[in-house]
């Protein structure tokens, strides 16, 4: 640790670390809701969780963690959180939804759980101009859309099949924050996506088409992005 750290910048840069590890309580509060089959509950701590992740990386960058806070490694406190949040908690809400089926759900869920751990620990995650590389094991995001919309048992199955395979494709994903191709575009329509998952939670899965609408548009965008990337424009390695 830096002699010049002062009390304030330690107690400050100690903060930013328990405001990242509050996303695990989001995590336990969701995973609980999740149990009691309560999933706009489980989305809504689930959201509280992505609201700290999105922004407690500026928090650590302006309070200089790693130089006033350097005893504790954000970066494995930021995977476990993430791990908690984008996969475990998720799953266990499609679990608990049945929206698979029972064979589906007692293959796949585990198989999901496993493959994004690997996903995870994989160093080539994300390429030098912040684009994932792979599905990058957003299932929260996934289980949001399954729940939204509850394709048959089949189809759920085959998308969540689907998508953990595209975790260890050469394809490409943009980070709806970091990415630097059409920012700006991808900055608005990120807020359209964030508005209509919040209505979506807001009024319930039956009862906001203009929150299912929103999904459908940003998915198109982003999946288009993505395409772009991967098939059209090349990627960085």
């Amino acid at each position: 640790m830096s002699g010049s750290t002062t009390p304030a910048q330690r107690i400050t840069a100690f903060a930013v670390h328990l405001f990242t590890a509050s996303g695990a309580v989001a995590a336990f509060l969701a995973l609980a809701a999740a149990m009691a089959r309560d999933f706009a509950s489980m989305f809504a701590w689930l959201a509280a969780a992505l609201f700290i992740d999105g922004v407690d990386g500026t928090l650590a960058r302006a309070a200089q963690v790693k130089k006033h806070a350097g005893w504790i490694d954000g970066d494995v406190l930021d995977f476990v959180v993430d791990f908690l949040t984008y996969v475990f908690v998720p799953v266990v809400g499609l679990w608990q939804s049945g929206i698979m089926g029972p064979d589906g759900t007692i293959i796949l869920c585990p198989l999901v759980v496993g493959a994004s751990a690997l996903y995870f620990a994989d160093r080539r995650m994300k390429t030098r101009d912040n684009w994932f590389r792979g599905f990058p094991a957003l299932w929260n995001i996934a289980a949001l859309y399954l729940l939204a919309f509850s394709p048959p048992p089949l189809v759920c199955a085959a998308i969540v099949l689907a998508l953990t395979a595209l975790m260890f494709a050469p394809v490409y994903f943009a980070h709806p924050l970091r990415v630097e191709s059409l920012r700006a575009l991808t900055l608005a329509m990120t807020i359209v996506w964030s508005a209509s998952a919040v209505l979506l939670i807001a009024e319930g899965f039956d009862h906001s088409p203009v929150g299912k609408i929103g999904l459908v548009v940003t998915a198109v965008y982003f999946i288009g992005l993505s395409v772009r990337r991967s098939f059209a424009g090349g990627a960085a390695p």
